[in-house]
C-alpha cells in the first residue's frame, strides 16, 4: 500500500506541473514540444508504476462493492469520452478553436470538458463497485486528478483573449451553462456516430472486462 501511495502521489505531481511555473523556464530551455514528449513519457511511466502498484498491494474491503454502478455509469462516460475527442477548444493544441464564431458546438454546450467528466465518473463507478482501500487511492487519484484538471485548465487558459467568450456560453459542470438560459442542447451537433462509437467502446470494455484486468464487471 505504501508504494501505492507513492506511485500517486507522483503520478499526480507530475501532472499538476504545468500548471506552476516551473512549466515556462522548461519549455523555454527544451521547446514546446520536446517538453511535451517528456512530459507524455514521465505520465506513461509513473501511470505503470501506480497500475503495478495497484495490482500488487493488498485488499483491504471498506464496503460491500457496488458492483452494479459502472453498468450505469460507464455508458455514459464512454460516450463523453468519444464525443470529447471532436471539435474540444479545451484540449492540448486546440486554442484556435477558440476564435471560431461559435466555440462551443455538440457536447462542448454540455460540459467544456468532457474528456476528464468521463474520468470522473470511471473513477467513481469503481471506488463504488471495488469497495476496497486500494481502489480509494488508485481510482481516487484519477478522480483528483481529473477534478483539480479541469480548475487548473480553465484558470490557465484564462489568459487567452478568447476564453472569457467561450467560458460564457460554456460550463465545467455539465448542463449548468444550459440551465442558466448561457447555452442549448443541439442533439444534431452530437450526433448518432459519435454516441454509438461509445456505446460500442463499452461493449468491448465490458465483455472484455475479466481478461484485460482479471474482474468482472458486474
Amino acid at each position: 500500500m505504501d508504494t501505492l501511495l507513492a506511485a500517486t502521489a507522483v503520478f499526480l505531481l507530475t501532472h499538476f506541473l504545468p500548471s506552476t511555473p516551473l512549466r515556462t523556464p522548461l519549455v523555454e530551455a527544451m521547446g514546446e514540444w520536446p517538453y511535451r514528449a517528456l512530459y507524455s513519457l514521465v505520465a506513461l511511466v509513473t501511470l505503470a508504476w501506480m497500475i503495478t502498484a495497484y495490482v500488487d498491494a493488498p485488499r483491504e474491503v471498506l464496503w460491500p462493492g457496488l458492483r452494479y454502478v459502472p453498468l450505469v455509469v460507464m455508458p455514459f462516460a464512454f460516450v463523453l469520452l468519444a464525443c470529447g475527442y471532436w471539435r474540444n477548444p479545451t484540449m492540448v493544441g486546440a486554442d484556435k478553436l477558440l476564435k471560431s464564431d461559435d466555440p462551443a458546438r455538440g457536447m462542448i454546450r454540455i460540459t467544456r470538458h468532457p474528456l476528464m467528466w468521463a474520468i470522473m465518473l470511471w473513477a467513481v463507478a469503481h471506488i463504488l463497485a471495488r469497495g476496497d482501500l486500494k481502489s480509494v487511492v488508485f481510482f481516487g487519484g484519477l478522480l483528483l486528478l481529473a477534478g483539480l484538471g479541469t480548475v487548473l485548465m480553465d484558470s490557465r487558459k484564462k489568459s487567452n483573449p478568447d476564453w472569457a467568450r467561450f467560458a460564457a456560453v460554456t460550463s465545467n459542470l455539465p448542463f449548468v451553462a444550459i440551465a442558466q438560459g448561457r447555452n442549448r442542447i443541439a442533439w444534431r451537433e452530437i450526433g448518432w456516430s459519435r454516441p454509438a462509437i461509445g456505446l460500442a467502446l463499452f461493449t468491448a470494455f465490458f465483455y472484455g472486462h475479466l481478461w484485460l484486468f482479471g474482474a468482472k464487471p458486474y
